[in-house]
Protein backbone atom coordinates (compact mmCIF):
# COMPACT_ATOMS: atom_id res chain seq x y z
CA UNK A 1 0.00 0.00 0.00
CA UNK A 2 1.53 3.40 -0.96
CA UNK A 3 2.28 5.74 1.58
CA UNK A 4 0.11 9.21 1.74
CA UNK A 5 0.96 11.90 -0.62
CA UNK A 6 2.46 14.78 1.60
CA UNK A 7 0.52 17.71 1.17
CA UNK A 8 3.27 20.15 0.94
CA UNK A 9 4.29 19.08 -2.68
CA UNK A 10 3.10 19.33 -6.07
CA UNK A 11 2.45 16.24 -8.28
CA UNK A 12 2.83 15.46 -11.68
CA UNK A 13 0.87 13.32 -14.04
CA UNK A 14 3.82 11.44 -14.38
CA UNK A 15 4.17 10.93 -10.72
CA UNK A 16 6.92 12.94 -9.91
CA UNK A 17 6.59 15.10 -6.61
CA UNK A 18 8.20 18.70 -5.86
CA UNK A 19 8.75 20.18 -2.80
CA UNK A 20 9.19 23.94 -2.62
CA UNK A 21 12.00 25.05 -0.87
CA UNK A 22 11.06 28.78 -0.14
CA UNK A 23 14.44 29.76 -1.92
CA UNK A 24 13.26 29.44 -5.37
CA UNK A 25 14.87 26.07 -5.33
CA UNK A 26 12.59 22.92 -4.99
CA UNK A 27 13.72 19.11 -3.96
CA UNK A 28 12.52 16.52 -6.27
CA UNK A 29 11.50 12.84 -6.81
CA UNK A 30 9.08 10.28 -7.95
CA UNK A 31 6.26 9.47 -5.53
CA UNK A 32 5.75 6.16 -3.92
CA UNK A 33 2.78 5.53 -6.08
CA UNK A 34 5.35 5.29 -9.30
CA UNK A 35 8.37 3.23 -7.26
CA UNK A 36 5.42 1.16 -6.01
CA UNK A 37 4.52 0.49 -9.77
CA UNK A 38 7.82 0.05 -10.98
CA UNK A 39 8.87 -2.54 -8.37
CA UNK A 40 12.44 -2.72 -7.27
CA UNK A 41 14.13 0.01 -8.63
CA UNK A 42 18.60 -1.04 -9.89
CA UNK A 43 19.67 1.74 -11.07
CA UNK A 44 19.18 5.88 -10.75
CA UNK A 45 20.29 7.64 -13.85
CA UNK A 46 21.32 10.61 -12.54
CA UNK A 47 21.52 14.43 -14.87
CA UNK A 48 24.38 16.17 -14.44
CA UNK A 49 24.75 19.12 -11.81
CA UNK A 50 24.52 22.75 -14.22
CA UNK A 51 21.81 20.80 -16.77
CA UNK A 52 19.15 23.45 -18.09
CA UNK A 53 15.49 21.64 -18.28
CA UNK A 54 12.15 22.52 -19.38
CA UNK A 55 8.41 21.36 -17.45
CA UNK A 56 8.16 18.06 -18.01
CA UNK A 57 10.82 17.01 -19.69
CA UNK A 58 12.95 14.24 -19.33
CA UNK A 59 15.58 14.86 -16.55
CA UNK A 60 16.90 11.40 -15.24
CA UNK A 61 15.47 7.37 -15.69
CA UNK A 62 15.19 5.27 -13.59
CA UNK A 63 15.30 1.27 -14.14
CA UNK A 64 13.47 -1.30 -12.44
CA UNK A 65 13.25 -5.07 -12.84
CA UNK A 66 10.54 -4.65 -14.77
CA UNK A 67 11.05 -1.33 -16.88
CA UNK A 68 12.88 1.43 -18.11
CA UNK A 69 11.20 4.97 -17.29
CA UNK A 70 11.95 8.70 -17.93
CA UNK A 71 11.54 10.75 -14.65
CA UNK A 72 10.30 14.70 -15.93
CA UNK A 73 11.18 17.63 -14.69
CA UNK A 74 8.07 19.51 -12.81
CA UNK A 75 9.67 22.71 -13.34
CA UNK A 76 11.69 24.72 -15.99
CA UNK A 77 15.22 25.33 -14.28
CA UNK A 78 18.83 24.07 -13.51
CA UNK A 79 20.08 21.48 -11.64
CA UNK A 80 21.39 22.26 -8.65
CA UNK A 81 22.32 19.09 -6.54
CA UNK A 82 21.46 15.60 -7.71
CA UNK A 83 21.02 12.98 -4.49
CA UNK A 84 24.46 10.96 -5.51
CA UNK A 85 23.87 8.49 -2.85
CA UNK A 86 21.01 6.74 -5.41
CA UNK A 87 24.13 5.52 -8.05
CA UNK A 88 25.18 2.81 -5.04
CA UNK A 89 21.78 2.43 -3.40
CA UNK A 90 18.89 2.94 -5.81
CA UNK A 91 17.21 1.07 -3.69
CA UNK A 92 16.37 4.34 -1.48
CA UNK A 93 14.02 5.07 -4.02
CA UNK A 94 11.67 2.22 -3.00
CA UNK A 95 12.45 2.76 0.95
CA UNK A 96 11.81 6.07 0.91
CA UNK A 97 10.46 8.18 -2.03
CA UNK A 98 9.53 11.45 -0.47
CA UNK A 99 12.64 11.46 1.92
CA UNK A 100 16.13 9.53 1.55
CA UNK A 101 14.90 8.87 -2.26
CA UNK A 102 14.56 12.45 -3.74
CA UNK A 103 16.52 12.76 -7.20
CA UNK A 104 17.40 16.46 -7.48
CA UNK A 105 17.18 19.80 -6.71
CA UNK A 106 16.58 22.69 -9.23
CA UNK A 107 16.83 26.05 -9.18
CA UNK A 108 13.56 27.38 -10.68
CA UNK A 109 13.48 29.54 -14.21
CA UNK A 110 9.80 30.18 -12.95
CA UNK A 111 7.91 29.66 -9.42
CA UNK A 112 4.69 29.92 -10.83
CA UNK A 113 5.32 26.74 -12.92
CA UNK A 114 4.13 25.05 -9.53
CA UNK A 115 1.04 26.08 -9.92
CA UNK A 116 0.45 24.06 -13.12
CA UNK A 117 0.78 20.97 -11.02
CA UNK A 118 -1.64 18.76 -9.06
CA UNK A 119 -1.66 18.99 -5.17
CA UNK A 120 -1.89 15.64 -3.23
CA UNK A 121 -5.51 15.82 -3.17
CA UNK A 122 -5.64 16.12 -7.26
CA UNK A 123 -2.66 13.69 -6.99
CA UNK A 124 -4.60 11.46 -5.21
CA UNK A 125 -7.74 11.32 -7.25
CA UNK A 126 -5.93 10.73 -10.43
CA UNK A 127 -4.23 7.48 -9.24
CA UNK A 128 -7.64 6.61 -8.24
CA UNK A 129 -9.15 7.13 -11.48
CA UNK A 130 -5.92 5.14 -12.84
CA UNK A 131 -7.09 1.78 -10.59
CA UNK A 132 -10.77 1.99 -12.36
Amino acid sequence: MSKPNPADRRYTKEHEWAKDNGNGTITMGITDHAQELLTDIVFVELPPVGKKVKQMQPLAVVESVKSVSDVYSPVSGEVLEVNSVLEAHPELVNQDAFGEGWIAKLKMDDPGELMNLMDNAGYDEMIREDKH
